[in-house]
This record gives C-alpha cells, sequence and structure tokens, in this order.
C-alpha cells in the first residue's frame, strides 16, 4: 500500500455498457494499492443512460466526481479538463471503453515508487480491427520518423504522470493538446510498461476511420515540421525536372525539328504540376487550420453540470462551468 494520492481520470462518451465494470475494476485496484485516491469520470456528451449511472455511483462513492460536458469536445478535450480538477500526487489516463486494463496501474505505481515521472502503457499486441490495428502501428512509426522529440512508438493515452508533469501539461496554452507528444516533449524519468489491448468489452466505438484520420493529421502536423520542408524538397525537385525537360526540349528542336509535338505530354506535365500545388496547399492548410484553432482562443470544453464530492472546491482553468 502506497501512503500517496492517486487521480483517475476515465473519459467516457455513451459507454453506459461498460461504465459499472470500469469502475469495479478501478476500485479494486486502487483501493488495494494506493492510500487515497479519487476517480473522475468525464461524461464527454454523452445522449445515452451514462448520466444515471453516474449518479447512482457518485452517491454510494465518495471518492467519485462526474464532469458532464455540454458536448462531445474529443478524447483530448476530456483530458485536459479532467486535468483541472484533479487533487492527487499522480494522475492516471485510462478510456473508459475497457480496453485498457486497469490492473496494469498497479505497475505503474510501483514504477512511480521507484522514481519514475512518466509510466505509459505499450501497445504490444493489439486485438479488434485488422484495417485500424495496422493504421496505428503504420501512424506511431511515421510519426516517430517525422517528430522533432522522440515519441515512444505503439504508446497511448495510458498512462501515470507525476504531479510536476500534470502542472506543466496542464499550464500548456494550446487547445487540442495531444498528451502523446506532451509526455515525450517535458521529458523527466520515463518509462514503458507492455501490455496487450483488449477489444472493446461492449457497445462500439466512437471513433471512425475517418476520426482516425483527423487526428493523425493533426498529432504530425502538432510535433513535425518535416511536411513544411517537404515542400521546399518538391520544389527543388520540380524545378530541376522542370530544368531538365526545358534542355532535352531544346536538344530535341534542333536536332529532330520534325518530331510530331504532342498534347498528351502538356496535359500531363499540367495535371502533375497542379498536383503537387494541391499536395502543398494541403500541407500549409493543415498548419493553418491548427492555428486558427489556437488564436480563436475558446474554452477547450465547457462543463453543463458537475457531482461529487470529491470535486467540491474545484474550479475549471481552461474550460467554462455553468453547473
Amino acid at each position: 500500500m502506497v501512503n500517496k494520492s492517486l487521480s483517475v481520470v476515465v473519459p467516457c462518451f455513451n459507454e453506459a455498457k461498460n461504465i459499472l465494470e470500469m469502475y469495479r475494476r478501478l476500485k479494486e485496484v486502487l483501493r488495494k494499492n494506493i492510500s487515497g485516491y479519487e476517480i473522475i469520470f468525464v461524461d464527454n456528451g454523452s445522449t445515452d443512460q451514462s448520466s444515471k449511472i453516474f449518479q447512482s455511483i457518485v452517491k454510494k462513492d465518495p471518492h467519485v466526481g462526474v464532469l458532464v460536458y455540454s458536448r462531445n469536445f474529443g478524447a483530448h478535450g476530456a483530458y485536459t479538463g479532467g486535468l483541472d480538477y484533479v487533487k492527487g500526487e499522480a494522475v492516471v489516463f485510462i478510456d473508459g471503453d475497457q480496453q485498457d486494463p486497469p490492473e496494469l496501474i498497479e505497475e505503474m505505481i510501483i514504477k512511480w515508487q521507484e522514481g519514475y515521472d512518466i509510466v505509459y502503457g505499450i501497445r504490444k499486441r493489439r486485438k479488434g480491427n485488422v484495417l485500424r490495428k495496422l493504421f496505428t502501428i503504420f501512424f506511431y512509426r511515421i510519426l516517430n520518423k517525422l517528430s522533432y522529440v522522440k515519441i515512444p512508438l505503439d504508446a497511448g493515452d495510458f498512462s501515470l504522470m507525476d504531479r510536476k508533469v500534470v502542472e506543466l501539461i496542464k499550464n500548456m496554452p494550446e487547445h487540442n493538446k495531444y498528451f502523446t507528444g506532451l509526455r515525450a516533449w517535458v521529458g523527466f524519468r520515463q518509462i514503458g510498461i507492455e501490455y496487450s489491448r483488449a477489444k472493446r468489452n461492449a457497445g462500439v466505438t466512437k471513433f471512425s476511420f475517418i476520426d482516425y484520420i483527423k487526428w493523425a493529421l493533426h498529432s504530425i502536423s502538432s510535433f513535425s515540421y518535416k511536411p513544411l520542408e517537404l515542400i521546399s524538397y518538391l520544389a527543388t525537385l520540380v524545378f530541376l525536372v522542370s530544368f531538365f525537360g526545358i534542355f532535352v526540349y531544346i536538344l530535341d528542336f534542333f536536332f529532330y525539328p520534325n518530331n510530331p509535338r504532342g498534347f498528351i505530354t502538356l496535359i500531363l506535365v499540367t495535371l502533375f504540376l497542379g498536383g503537387v500545388q494541391l499536395l502543398c496547399l494541403s500541407i500549409i492548410g493543415q498548419y493553418l487550420a491548427n492555428i486558427f484553432e489556437e488564436v480563436k482562443n475558446r474554452p477547450k470544453y465547457i462543463v453543463k453540470e458537475s457531482f461529487g464530492k470529491t470535486l467540491l472546491f474545484k474550479k475549471s482553468v481552461h474550460g467554462q462551468e455553468y453547473s
């Protein structure tokens, strides 16, 4: 039993079938391993029976608090709100779908006691949709190659962070926080723990394949300048190819003046240059979209209501609260 306090932030969106079992598993692990703890569920705009289930849990357990958002602000918006309310000496992030095992928190606490400031889970094996698995594996390797900081492979949001790390990340002003990248960026002493990620226990995923692509593009543009550098490389390549083409064309004109001059080459060159220009504009557009979101400076989330004794006297930092 560790004589410290720990907060667990659990984002949930229409996870009515998972909440009670997730709560039971968390409670069992925390009660056995740490003297002081709190569980903060973030209801990220659910439209099912989640609210009633949360209220029933809060009535019987003073260690549980619930933040109810006015709409879905994304997983990272949920974690951002959770950080604003936690009181523990360390914080655990874990999704509410039970794919990440709460039992691994016991090992995370041990590593924390050994002096590690950040302990993250590494998805060594994955169960579920094959296409999503391949996409995620591919994404982490691309991100690791492109990023200006070394981001651990196959590491998601599931992690434990010491309070000093929490305060640093919490006070970062950016809106759409990619916590896996921010954990790597802050440094400190870190270690990963391998585990097998289970299939979803109940319900269906709320994250479509298009959402995965958007998330991947945002993550890469948040931690890499190389897509912008690619534009310079493309421009240089197109210039060299064009220069060589002009040189060849001049030679062909003087030595083979009777050769046919077709329109197909012109069309292909136009399509090629147009494609390069559109690619460059799309890369620039992704970075501009990130800037656009940041400069608006809107609240990162809106709390419609909050309940639970553990949330008493707490105040939102990056959001707005209307409860």
